[in-house]
């Protein structure tokens, strides 16, 4: 910490305590506004107004000053003249007030020479003095770990911030919206779970003190939800954070937001439907029909096309998709040796699951741009999903990708107990004889509740980070997410900073 910002800190502390000396509380309990600084700027001249904002920008001119000031809505300037506020308020504007610091005003309302709208005021008030400086004299913040760290700077010196969290904000209203006006019920489930299941992925492991063991961090919230179907709710959905114990990029982040909804007697076509009236509501309440977006024009406006995997895996890898395959399983020395003819790297324990990924994110998604409909996975990577008729070794199960991401996946659930014990019970093979630590467990309650009988269900889960990160055109998971997790070693001069995440 330099010389010179101690400085400031320590005066701005003797500030306050001869504020206080004077009788005057520079943090004072609460102010009562009548207007925001936007619905100032349009009341007509000489309207009354009470304001309270943080003070931007001041100029002082012997018996007068301007400055703005700047609420959640916008900013008004206010003009503070000794006449009309008298000497002491004045003297103590004068002496005592700096960009940073929140103020309340009160006064009335005209339109200066060079025709801004203005308050001339009548009475002030402290309300919060700001010990430290604002970064780079409100020029704003541009080193990106600063700005993930301290996200509250972020916010005040870049006004363009706040109206990406406004928009994420108002995505999630309308998802809302779509699924409450289609008779879905939104409930919350367990973040602290016996076992980590609903999806292929390692979690956070913590522990209970009172009952003396370990609990995970949710990975997904499906197989609750699929519980109150089993329960006899038709239509259900959460939208909350899940942990995941992955690697972080532009796309990933270890706590991430997620909707994940189950209807009833519906299917995978069913989410896909679903997906396009979300995708509607989204366009409607961000108004945009397309969006440049890594260098290509989306089109977000629906119906959507949709592709299928086998058809696509034939055209992209030179074979029948069914040659890799043994019914529910991988053909690994099949995979394998198409690895090798598309010149995909592994080594000989890289779980089977793991070359298919591999295979898929390098010769299939980076070429879907606009958005797409994936249909039809190997059930060797989906055992939650129902599989086709007449064909065991392919599910019904869709990704849903944009500009090379994927944003949603969606299956015609599995529900028959029989056949999901045996499919996850060749998942705990997998990561027995495979050493793969990203796989399904077997949860036998689960597997209990189908047992009392489950409808044929659709369900999905869509990433909401990723359709913030779209729908506000921005290419990482860091600038939609308001505290993104931050490697935090600290030494006595505060946060190190981890270059590597940048």
């Amino acid at each position: 910490m330099s010389n010179t910002l101690n400085e400031i800190v320590d005066s701005n502390y003797k500030k306050i305590h001869d504020l206080r000396e004077k009788g005057v509380e520079p943090y004072p309990r609460r102010f009562k506004i009548t207007h925001t600084a936007a619905e100032c700027l349009g009341l007509a001249e000489e309207a009354p107004a009470t304001i309270a904002g943080r003070v931007v920008l001041m100029r002082l001119m012997g018996k007068a000053a301007f400055a703005h000031i700047k609420d959640g809505f916008g900013k008004i300037q206010i003009y503070i003249r000794k006449d009309n506020v008298g000497e002491d308020s004045f003297d103590l504007f004068k002496k005592n007030i700096h960009v940073g610091d929140f103020l309340g005003v009160e006064g009335t309302l005209f339109i200066t020479r060079t025709g801004e709208k203005t308050l001339k005021v009548s009475k002030l008030t402290i309300l919060s003095k700001s010990v430290r400086p604002l970064p780079e004299k409100w020029h704003g913040l541009s080193d990106a770990e600063t700005r993930y760290r301290e996200r509250y700077l972020d916010l005040i010196s870049n006004e363009e911030v706040k109206k990406i969290f406004i928009g994420r904000s108002a995505i999630i209203s309308a998802i809302r919206s779509a699924l409450d006006s289609s008779n879905y019920v939104e409930v919350e489930t367990p973040i602290l779970c016996a076992q980590a299941g609903g999806a292929a992925a390692r979690p956070f492991i913590t522990f209970h003190n009172v009952y003396k063991t370990e609990l995970y961090l949710r990975i997904a919230t499906e197989l609750y939800l699929k519980k109150l179907i089993i329960g006899g709710f038709d239509g259900v959905y959460e939208i909350g954070r899940v942990f995941r114990n992955e690697g972080i990029d532009a796309n990933h982040n270890p706590e991430f937001t997620t909707l994940e909804a189950y209807r009833a007697y519906s299917d995978y076509n069913g989410m896909a439907e679903l997906l396009e009236t979300v995708f509607s509501k989204c366009c409607e309440v961000m108004k945009i029909d397309s969006i440049d977006y890594a260098g290509d024009k989306i089109n977000l406006k629906p119906p959507f096309q949709r592709i299928f995997l086998p058809e696509v895996w034939k055209e992209k890898c030179g074979q029948d998709i069914h040659e890799i395959l043994n019914g529910k399983v991988f053909n690994k020395p099949n995979l394998c040796k198409l690895a090798d003819s598309l010149h995909i790297e592994y080594t000989p324990t890289t779980p089977s699951a793991k070359i298919f990924e591999r295979i898929f994110d390098l010769k299939i998604q980076p070429d879907i741009k606009q958005p797409t409909f994936v249909m039809d996975y190997p059930t060797a990577i989906t055992p939650l999903a129902k599989c086709k008729p007449g064909d065991e070794a392919i599910v019904e199960r869709f990704e849903f990708f944009v500009a090379g991401s994927e944003l949603a996946n969606a299956y015609t659930e599995l529900n028959d107990p029989e056949d999901q014990k045996e499919r996850l019970l060749e998942q705990m093979r997998q990561r027995d004889e495979e050493r793969n630590q990203e796989t399904d467990v077997l949860d036998k309650d689960f597997i209990e509740a189908m047992e009392y009988g489950m409808p044929p269900t659709g369900g999905i889960g869509i990433g909401i980070d990723r359709l913030a990160m779209l729908f506000t055109g921005k290419p990482s998971i860091r600038e939609v997410v308001l505290f993104p997790l931050l490697k935090g070693n600290n030494d006595e001069n505060g946060p190190v900073i981890d270059n590597t995440l940048l």
